[in-house]
């Protein structure tokens, strides 16, 4: 068999194994239902197509907060960030932590014992874990666990891309 023949028929065997690939085992995740009940501050809203939320957010973020990844432990700039000011949400800027209630969980994330106000973020199981959300948008932040500081016993450890921070606020 010739080089270029060899090469033609790896491609389409490759073309082949990824169509079958997406038709018959990639499963798409279905729209995040938010749960009845869920308020968020000042009942603000936003809400975007899986398009939309690809044209503003990055590759990571999006993967993070729409699909429900996670970043590598120590991957983020924010897990050593020891200034005052306030975390807000990557997809709607809705302010969810304050650095007063940031510590060291020594985990690799960015960890708090405390939303800044309570209907910041909501909770939802996970397994054997609990995911929180972003109450505005809905986007995956992180977990929750039941291994924190005082005064609350809460760890919040979230991911560092989902997050931005804004010094001084």
């Amino acid at each position: 068999m010739k080089p270029t023949q060899l090469f033609i028929l790896i491609a389409i065997l490759l073309a082949g194994g990824l169509w079958l690939y997406g038709t018959y085992f990639a499963k798409p995740r279905p729209p995040h239902k938010r749960p009845a009940g869920v308020t968020s501050p000042g009942d603000r809203r936003v809400e975007k197509t899986d398009s939309e939320w690809k044209q503003i957010l990055s590759r990571s973020a999006y993967n993070i907060t729409r699909e429900q990844g996670t970043e590598w432990p120590g991957s983020s700039e924010l897990t050593n960030e020891h200034r005052q000011g306030v975390y807000t949400c990557v997809c709607c800027r809705n302010p969810l932590f304050a650095s007063t209630t940031k510590f060291d969980s020594h985990t690799g994330w960015p960890s708090f014992y405390a939303p800044i106000i309570p209907n910041a973020v909501y909770n939802e199981p996970d397994g054997n874990r609990t995911e929180v959300r972003c109450s505005v948008c809905d986007a995956h932040l992180g977990h929750v666990f039941n291994d924190g500081p005082e005064p609350t016993g809460l760890r919040y450890c979230m991911n560092g891309v989902a997050l931005t921070f804004e010094q001084g606020k």
